[in-house]
């Protein structure tokens, strides 16, 4: 931040400003102090003189020296100034802020308003609100204030709508951090430039507002003065005595400048820019998920469903169980709904987004609907934020960038174990070095962006392990990581299950990746478990049509590097537009009539092997049409 801040004066507008804007402060601080006297001195034998070597700018209709009240109304011009773009900031902060702190509701309303305010000129929005708070110096800062407000809160909005989508705020939510401490603690702090910036800039305009309405008679009144109030005085006598006019608009517009052009070159330095539910389709329940449910079982789904308006539902009918101790893959194209699953259990699908499932438990504990006991509110943040871990893709975004990683380590502890400051950042210094982060204690100190990419998905385990997890949903963890750390993060996560026996969900579009670390594999097609197999069986035994078109995709060392890879044919179906039957059937070359019109169900195949397909292909010699190259685009013949 220093050397950022060492940029932007290095500039030569940012000097030139900055030097210029601690002038106008400076006077602002300390004319009153020094000049008051001079100012108000009555002389009734030089009324309305011009100037002279006694009154540089001349004199009033009183005698009173025009050079030294123009210098001691720096402070009053100043400081309102300042007052109306504190609450213009303020109550701009506030309107932004509610559509995340109210709800969806109350948020459409409060967008609604500001979009409405923000279509009215500014000048027009003061004059109104001037009206109504009155004539004077305290009505003319609420009226610039409020008329302000509008902007600040448009921007407020973008900013953070564009945080809250960041993983880390998504992290923090599932530590049961409540709304106001996430929106203080991980949201403003990172929009806190911009505003900032624009803050500064916004000073500039206000300043000339607040002198536009003195000027006019809206502002301050007499006997106190502002620059807008020796403007509207000198006005009659311009021809006369222009310089009585004059003076005050030319201290305006450098006041003006100076906070625009220092705002205008932060803003460069930092490079920061100015300025109800839906139905489900009628589908073929699926059958009891292949693992047990008994006392072992962490999570159990069942027929889960994620639909937005329109009707689009782009999970449908989901149904598995993860025993303790087990690793369970999810595996498919972009769009198949992995990520939604993973998103629908950790309770982080918001309006209007809609969550069914006749049942949805963690450790016997219902995620859906209220009940009593543990399945409270509170109870089930306490639950999630102690035995639930998220591991999100992108290691980078998942931390919030303006804390160091021990502090956010230690927030889940301090907010659900109750520990203290010191004892949850040992805690977190401790995970760090269960994680395989070297130089921990050091380590825990420093910044996300001091990280490397793989550290960054260790402390993001780290993070998970603060308390005592039964369950890591791993989204991706590897994707944007080199093979050697993608090694050794999947090792990391293995030696986790062994020795703690802490169940994994993880979500991978890499099938051969999935085959080795997993027991089970969860294959999934437009929002459907099309096969539940065992890990063990996936390069010999798989039966759907999808899953061996995943598996013929992948290249190995004996694919033949004169001819083209194989791909899957067609582009997967849209979950607005969802076919009657098997959603896969386009794209199929066994689908028949029947695959058309009816959704088939997930069935059992044989022990721990579900396949949901009308024509399941049978194990013998598939590989060799598939992998061997005789077949490149399933969907050809």
């Amino acid at each position: 931040m220093r050397a950022r801040w060492i940029a932007v004066l290095r500039t030569p507008v940012g000097a030139g400003a900055g030097v210029l804007l601690l002038l106008v402060l400076l006077l602002a601080a300390f004319a009153p102090v020094l000049w008051s006297g001079q100012a108000n001195a009555i002389d009734t034998e030089h009324l309305l003189q011009g100037s002279s070597s006694a009154h540089w700018l001349g004199t009033d209709s009183l005698g009173r020296d025009i050079f030294y009240r123009v210098l001691v109304a720096s402070r009053t011009s100043i400081l309102l100034a300042l007052l109306a773009t504190a609450i213009a900031v303020i109550t701009g902060l506030a309107l932004g802020c509610a559509p995340t702190m109210m709800g969806r509701r109350a948020g459409r309303v409060t967008t609604a308003v500001v979009n409405i305010a923000v279509a009215f000129p500014g000048l027009l929005l003061a004059l109104f609100f001037a009206v109504i708070f009155g004539v004077g110096a305290k009505g003319a800062v609420l009226a610039i204030g409020f008329a302000g407000a509008p902007a600040f809160a448009r921007l407020t909005q973008t900013l953070v709508a564009g945080i809250a989508e960041r993983d880390f705020v998504a992290a923090a939510r599932i530590a049961g951090v409540g709304r106001f401490r996430t929106l203080l603690r991980h949201i403003l702090p990172n929009i806190a430039e911009p505003l900032v910036v624009n803050a500064t800039i916004g000073a500039g305009g206000a300043l000339l507002a607040f002198a536009g309405l003195s000027f006019l008679g809206l502002g301050v009144q007499p006997p106190a003065y502002d620059w807008g109030r020796l403007m509207g005085e000198g006005l009659n006598g311009i021809y006369v005595h222009p310089a009585a006019a004059l003076a005050p608009g030319v201290a305006v517009v450098i006041a003006g400048l100076a906070f625009n052009l220092f705002g205008e070159a932060v803003a460069k330095g930092f490079g920061v820019p100015v300025l109800k539910g839906a139905r489900v389709r009628d589908r073929v329940p699926e059958a009891t998920p292949a693992a047990p449910t008994d006392d072992d079982a962490v999570l159990v789904v069942k027929d889960l469903c994620v639909s937005f308006p329109g009707p689009i539902t782009p999970v449908r009918g989901v149904s598995f169980t993860v025993g303790k101790g087990e690793i369970v893959g999810v595996v498919g194209e972009s769009g198949s709904g992995k990520s939604l699953t993973a998103l629908a259990v950790a309770q982080l699908i918001e309006p209007p987004g809609q969550v069914r499932a006749s049942e949805l438990s963690f450790l016997g504990a219902p995620l859906l609907g209220r009940v009593a006991g543990r399945g409270t509110a509170a109870a089930r943040r306490r639950l999630l934020g102690t035995s639930f871990a998220m591991v999100f893709q992108d290691p980078m975004t998942s931390f919030n960038p303006t804390k160091r990683i021990g502090v956010q380590l230690a927030e889940g502890a301090r907010e659900h174990q109750g520990l203290s400051r010191r004892q949850a950042m040992a805690r977190a210094i401790d995970r760090l070095r269960a994680v395989r982060v070297p130089a921990a204690e050091r380590r825990a100190r420093q910044y996300p962006h001091e990280f490397s990419g793989g550290m960054r998905q260790r402390a993001m385990i780290g993070m998970g392990l603060m308390g005592t997890p039964a369950l890591i949903v791993a989204d991706e963890p590897t994707t944007a990581l080199d093979v050697t750390v993608q090694r050794q993060v999947l090792r990391l996560l293995e030696t986790i299950r062994t020795e703690d026996e802490v169940a994994v969900l993880l979500i991978s579009h890499d099938i051969t990746v999935v085959a080795q670390v997993c027991d089970r594999v969860l294959v999934m097609y437009a929002g459907r478990i099309v096969e539940d197999l065992p890990s063990t069986e996936l390069a010999t035994g798989a039966r759907h049509p999808y899953t061996r078109a995943l598996l013929a995709a992948v290249p190995d060392l004996e694919t033949p590097l004169d001819e083209p890879l194989a791909v899957i044919a067609g582009r997967p179906v849209d979950p607005a537009q969802m076919p009657s039957g098997c959603a896969f059937a386009a794209r199929c070359e066994f689908a028949g009539d029947r695959c058309r019109d009816e959704d088939p169900a997930l069935v059992s195949h044989g022990p721990g092997h579900q396949v949901a397909c009308w024509n399941p292909q049978g194990t013998a010699g598939w590989q060799a049409r598939y992998v061997g190259g005789e077949t490149i685009r399933t969907g050809q013949r």
